[in-house]
């Protein structure tokens, strides 16, 4: 390991800058790469380019380590070097498995990938299959969302760095946990943003984060071959086992062949070579199908996509929020849609955009287990004004009914870390940038995004407040309390009959027959029926078939009849039929 590279296809002269040594002179080669070979600079050297004339020494844009920050210096790092235990991982395939979404930061006091492995037990008793882990890669401050990296190669210094993260995803391994990481090509954050002063990665169009990345102008090949090679890495050297990739929908790419599809060959070709399954999912507001029909179709290839309205319906129907983008959801004929097409905007009318909106997917050919469902998640929790979660607004009742409803519907569920004890915890919008001038500018632009909404401005926490992150750190104490006990053990017993019952993971969308009436509604997953009675007051509901038994209830006082079934108020139950 001598040699340094780095893509500077403008610059007229590249310097290396190497701790305690004379700055060097590097060699251009062809396609804007320069070179040099430096003997003694192992892994653990310091080393920084400077651009031009200019002497500030800037780090890597493949830096894989940046034990100073996103403005020190880049060290080098040996894949190699770690010690793996998980050489007997077969992966985790996404049809079947449930995901567990979690921030590093909050999910323990810690907010360490370390600390991250001393709760894993936790989640192999709840009986989740696969972990996100919102975006790891480095960023300026000690804490945020994520979302404003600016290091691609490299894990996040204060989490714990890259050896952290291979310790995580081992130990994850090693309890029989897959582990997909949430990743953002979008754009750069605003803080450390070093790689577009090196070459094009920027376009001249914009996103709602800033600049979009230059995926189809000129210079826009090593670019996509930058991201390419990042998505590579993560699955590769770190042993991940999928990728979200954030808002696709934000790509400016006007090429014949779209970088999600060539992600997909890549992807596929590692895996093939692998062994394992590797997974892509994509976050689109789209409602676009192509994104997971096979290639082979004329589709994209990606293995799945966040479902919205999924989550819409459901939060709609339990909360009877109707603002912003719920407006067109909440009913139960709107559920119906949902569990038997994937979209409620399907090619229709949406209110909130103002235009139609969406496309079908094919219901017969397309399975449910391409698209990932939540109750919950960063997004529809930390962008409301207070991050406050369902569980502050929901009786428990409700909390089990759209858990029964989430975890038997044909599609990938996802929880939110804590969702299943019923945690009280917010999770708000936080960041840490050490600039005052960045620091006022999002404050200010977090008051007036909600002040737009109504939202009085002295309401909205100040993301930089240091008690605004501290509010939305997991309480894990809450679980000595018996309301959060029981709430679990719920949640343990669903995820365990869903794994039990093939029928409820069955993933054919034109097999979800779906009946609804006032305040009830009643899905068929085969040999399995799941009644919700959604009104303060108990029901009858009717019942196609004998009841053979009940396998799940979500409280006591359920009675079965001949020809249906009563449930108490605000409860669900699953029957053999």
């Amino acid at each position: 390991m001598t040699g340094f590279t780095v893509w500077a296809p403008q610059a007229r002269r590249v310097r290396l800058r190497l701790t305690g040594r004379p700055d060097r002179e590097m060699t251009r080669e062809s396609g804007g790469w320069w070179r040099s070979d430096v003997p003694g600079t192992g892994p653990g050297t310091d080393y920084a380019y400077l651009l031009d004339d200019d002497d500030q020494p800037l780090p890597d844009p493949r830096s894989a380590w940046q034990p100073a920050g996103v403005h020190g210096p880049s060290r080098r790092y040996d894949h190699d070097a770690f010690a793996w235990t998980d050489r007997a991982w077969t992966g985790r395939a996404l049809p079947g498995s449930v995901l567990y979404e979690l921030h590093v930061g909050t999910f323990t006091p810690q907010g360490t990938f370390d600390s991250a492995i001393e709760r894993l037990d936790h989640l192999v008793d709840l009986g989740v299959d696969m972990i996100e882990l919102l975006p790891v890669n480095a960023f300026n401050g000690e804490h945020n969302w994520g979302y404003d990296g600016v290091c691609w190669f490299a894990p996040h210094q204060p989490y714990g760095g890259p050896d952290g993260l291979k310790r995580l995803v081992d130990a994850a391994h090693t309890r029989g946990l897959g582990l997909i990481l949430d990743v953002v090509y979008n754009h750069f954050g605003p803080s450390g943003a070093y790689a577009p002063l090196f070459g094009p990665y920027l376009a001249e169009q914009s996103n709602a984060w800033g600049r979009a990345v230059n995926l189809d102008g000129p210079g826009s090949d090593e670019v996509r071959r930058y991201i390419t090679d990042s998505v590579l890495m993560w699955l590769r050297d770190y042993h991940v086992d999928g990728l979200r990739l954030d808002a696709v929908h934000a790509f400016v790419d006007s090429r014949a062949t779209p970088l999600l599809e060539e992600l997909a060959v890549e992807v596929e070709t590692l895996a093939a070579g692998l062994g394992r399954p590797l997974s892509l999912i994509a976050e689109s507001d789209l409602n676009d199908p192509r994104l997971v029909t096979p290639r082979a179709a004329g589709g994209l290839g990606l293995h799945a996509q966040w479902n919205d309205d999924a989550h819409h319906a459901l939060h709609a129907l339990l909360t009877g929020e109707r603002q912003g983008y719920y407006a067109d959801f909440g009913s139960l004929e709107c559920l119906a849609d949902v569990l038997t097409g994937a979209f409620f905007h399907a090619g229709t009318w949406s209110s909130f955009r103002q235009r139609t909106h969406g496309r079908p997917i094919d219901r017969h050919r397309t399975p449910g287990h391409r698209f990932v469902a939540s109750l919950q998640n960063h997004d529809q929790i930390g962008n409301r004004a207070l991050g406050d979660r369902i569980s502050a607004t929901l009786s428990p009742g409700l909390l089990r009914v759209g858990a029964t409803l989430l975890l038997t519907a044909p599609f990938t569920p996802m929880l939110f870390m804590g969702e299943e004890w019923g945690a009280r915890t917010p999770w708000q919008f936080f960041t840490s940038h050490p600039e005052p001038e960045l620091a006022a500018a999002v404050a200010t632009g977090r008051r007036r995004e909600f002040a737009a909404h109504g939202w009085p401005a002295t309401d909205v926490p100040d993301p930089q407040d240091p008690q605004t992150f501290a509010r939305s750190r997991l309480d894990w104490a809450e679980l000595d309390k018996p309301e959060h006990r029981e709430m679990l053990a719920f949640y343990r017993r669903l995820i365990a009959l869903r794994r039990r019952r093939p029928d409820l993971t069955d993933a054919r969308l034109d097999l979800v027959d779906v009946r609804y009436g006032d305040q009830f509604v009643v899905v068929r997953r085969g040999r399995c029926l799941v009644a919700a009675n959604l009104a303060g007051k108990p029901q009858r509901i009717n019942l196609s078939g004998v009841v053979r038994s009940v396998l799940l209830a979500t409280s006591t006082g359920v009675t079965v009849m001949r020809d249906g079934i009563e449930l108490p108020a605000e409860s669900a139950a699953i029957v053999e039929a």
